[in-house]
């Protein structure tokens, strides 16, 4: 079965609203009725509600103002509109800096900040820590019985680290826990004997600082996981009195898609249900279907954090945002297009930032639903009410998930191992887009992908793809082999297997413990120029059945067989010859071998024979034209089909003599069906 709880039990439905912020329009007292009624024409059932309110909830002080919050919750839960209530750290007041300016960050700088901005605060405080547990016991105590509250809101998008010597005698406490008190160990670890930065005393470390210490890549490793276990450390000292005092009342934080400061493998443990917020970039530089499709691959990353539970599209814009290098509007379609496409891939609710276009302020010209012009008869909002009269139809899909047959790896320590190295090449590593190249094949083909990091259970597929495994921590080669020996398919790229956990290079040769169950040895990997090209052509009667000749760039790895076959290879410069694909026979399973950086056109090739080859299901097995994807979510029993069209042009698509229901229109599709521009169909095999 895939079927899982509801968000809240309270409303076993889509939820459809976003970031509600009545604390700026205080001094308009008829605005708060109002909003009620557009929200109700928007078709909302929820807001997430007091973000940035701690000003005004605890204006000094020890001094609380719940009245207003009381009414405002009251008169939405009055309309039929709940509340996920956020706890307000992410921007303390100015009383609170002002008396302790020790709660400000310090940065890699040393510079303690001043007061303003967000995520402006030091998260090993005692004292901002104490003030923070303050007012969210004040908010669990008033409100843990209110009809309208079904989720916390934590803080709002965790980002920043801090150096303050609190912060500076927490990290070294954090290593000599990791490394058992053995300081020798560490410099052994770090290899810190290089450039003669041995430490002979714990005191003398120092964390990264561009006037100080940034050649030292353990240090940089470890100061990146300290920040996430410190941040979650934070965030638990956060829910402390949620948890105690609204225990069935489910708790999340907005993550931010591929944010690189933090770890969000580690922190999707302590949440109930995960949330992130999503901002592509339409109608930009790159085609929509191929930001579709990078969007998609995080849309997968949020819904694995937790096994395939449905996750919360938290925020997005109705139509533009503030703070991308040019704020195009979204064209006529795609506003609920790439709302339902969070919905195909696991999303259980649809939110936005913001409802209404503040006055002033960073965000006064960031989309809203409610525009500075104050009523309904905008295309945007009219695009969120259509949103909202979708969702209301999509019941039966609540609480649905997938199975994938084939995951990727995008593991947040490996990109940060890969970002600090000194080569092969300094720009250009693009660790991310590798892992979207490897996962657009399937995205275009309607099949459905797990990614997860190195440390996820294996078990569960028939594919598992691992791009650039650059790191390889303790026991994952072992477990790659146990799959593979047990028949599963295994692929993976140059710059694998080159370092441990701590960034020590594998000694015996490249790709270290990968070497065995991929049958060769990488001997040195030739970084090109932009404008350097090589070619590798497949060997005639290869065993995938792949001809032809593809492109090589920026990166080629030279490998020697040690038990694999080579299906492919170099055709130019000195190592013509050298086998660029190899397979290699483990156990009961494979393992392929892609030694050089490629177009599109290889992985098309690449993975549609390996696809065929496993018999990869689909979620409709039927062709799809370029831009159109299909994605699954189900119960076990009941399968339903999401027809994507991510084009500004008319899509064909052939359901052939099968017989779907469309769960929007609730009419009956077969043979031959027309996705308009931005269009989508969700639609269910008729019994």
């Amino acid at each position: 079965m895939c079927k899982y709880k509801p968000i809240s039990e309270k409303y076993p439905h889509f939820l459809h609203g976003g970031d509600y912020n009545p604390d700026q329009w205080l001094n308009y007292p008829k605005i708060l009725d109002e909003d009620i009624r557009l929200m109700k024409l928007a078709n909302w059932n929820v807001v997430s509600l007091g973000i940035f309110a701690w000003a005004a909830l605890e204006p000094e002080e020890g001094k609380y103002q719940f009245e207003c919050l009381d009414r405002i919750m009251d008169k939405l839960y009055d309309n039929g509109i709940y509340v996920i209530l956020a706890t307000p750290s992410a921007a303390p007041p100015a009383w609170l800096v002002d008396k302790y300016p020790e709660v400000a960050r310090v940065d890699s700088n040393r510079v303690r900040h001043l007061f303003g901005g967000r995520q402006n605060h030091c998260f090993t405080s005692p004292i901002y820590r104490e003030k923070v547990r303050s007012i969210n016991r004040k908010l669990a105590e008033r409100y843990k019985d209110h009809p309208a509250l079904i989720a916390w809101h934590v803080s709002n998008e965790y980002g920043n680290d801090c150096h303050c010597d609190l912060c500076q005698e927490a990290f070294r406490n954090w290593l000599k826990k990791k490394y058992d008190n053995d300081i020798k160990r560490l410099n052994h670890e770090w290899w810190s004997h290089f450039w003669s930065h041995t430490f002979t005393d714990w005191s003398q470390i120092q964390t990264p600082s561009p006037h100080g210490e940034t050649t030292i890549h353990g240090l940089n490793l470890d100061y990146k996981r300290f920040v996430t276990d410190q941040t979650i450390d934070f965030f638990k000292n956060e829910i402390a009195p949620l948890k105690e005092l609204t225990p069935n009342i489910p708790i999340t934080t907005n993550f931010m898609g591929t944010f690189p400061g933090l770890n969000y493998w580690k922190f999707a443990k302590h949440l109930d249900v995960i949330s992130w917020d999503s901002y592509p970039t339409w109608h930009g530089n790159e085609e929509d279907w191929v930001v579709a499709y990078k969007t998609a691959f995080v849309h997968d990353i949020n819904r694995s954090l937790k096994g395939g539970q449905p996750f919360m599209l938290m925020e997005s814009t109705p139509s533009v945002t503030n703070w991308q290098p040019v704020s195009k509007l979204k064209r006529p379609g795609m506003h609920v297009l790439s709302s339902i496409q969070a919905v195909a891939h696991g999303a259980d609710t649809v939110q936005y930032f913001q409802w209404r276009k503040s006055r002033g302020g960073f965000e006064k010209f960031h989309g809203a639903v409610v525009d500075h012009c104050g009523h309904e008869n905008t295309r945007v909002f009219k695009d969120v009410k259509e949103v909202g009269e979708i969702l209301k139809r999509l019941d039966p899909i609540i609480g649905t998930s997938v199975k994938p047959e084939v995951a990727i790896i995008y593991d947040w320590e490996n990109s940060w191992a890969i970002e600090d190295a000194k080569g092969p090449r300094q720009e250009k590593k693009d660790y991310l887009l590798t892992c979207q190249s490897n996962y657009r094949p399937f995205w275009s083909k309607g099949i459905t992908v797990d990614v997860i990091d190195m440390e996820s259970d294996f078990n569960r597929y028939k594919l598992l793809i691992a791009p650039m495994l650059y790191m390889l921590k303790d026991g994952v080669a072992e477990r790659i082999k146990q799959f593979v020996k047990n028949g599963g398919t295994f692929v993976t790229t140059y710059l694998s297997g080159i370092v441990n956990e701590n960034d020590l290079c594998y000694l015996g040769g490249f790709p270290g413990p990968l070497k065995e169950i991929l049958g060769i040895w990488s001997e040195e990997i030739d970084a090109l120029h932009d404008k350097d090209e090589n070619c590798v052509a497949f060997d005639e009667d290869n065993e995938l059945g792949i001809s032809g000749e593809y492109k090589a760039k920026e990166l080629c790895e030279i490998i020697h067989l040690e038990g694999a076959k080579a299906l492919a290879k170099y055709k130019e410069d000195f190592y013509v010859g050298f086998p660029a694909v190899t397979v290699n026979s483990y156990g009961e399973g494979k393992a392929y071998y892609i030694a050089f950086r490629n177009n599109d056109d290889f992985v098309d090739d690449f993975y549609g024979k390996i696809i065929e080859l496993l018999n990869i299901k689909r979620s409709i097995d039927i062709d799809l034209p370029i831009g159109v994807t299909a994605q699954l979510r189900t119960d076990g029993n009941r399968q339903f089909i999401f027809l994507l069209n991510f084009t500004d042009e008319e899509k064909a698509l052939d359901l052939k003599d099968i017989e779907y229901i469309d769960i929007v229109d609730n009419g009956i599709l077969s043979g031959k069906v027309v996705l308009p521009p931005y269009g989508f169909k969700i639609i269910e095999k008729r019994n």
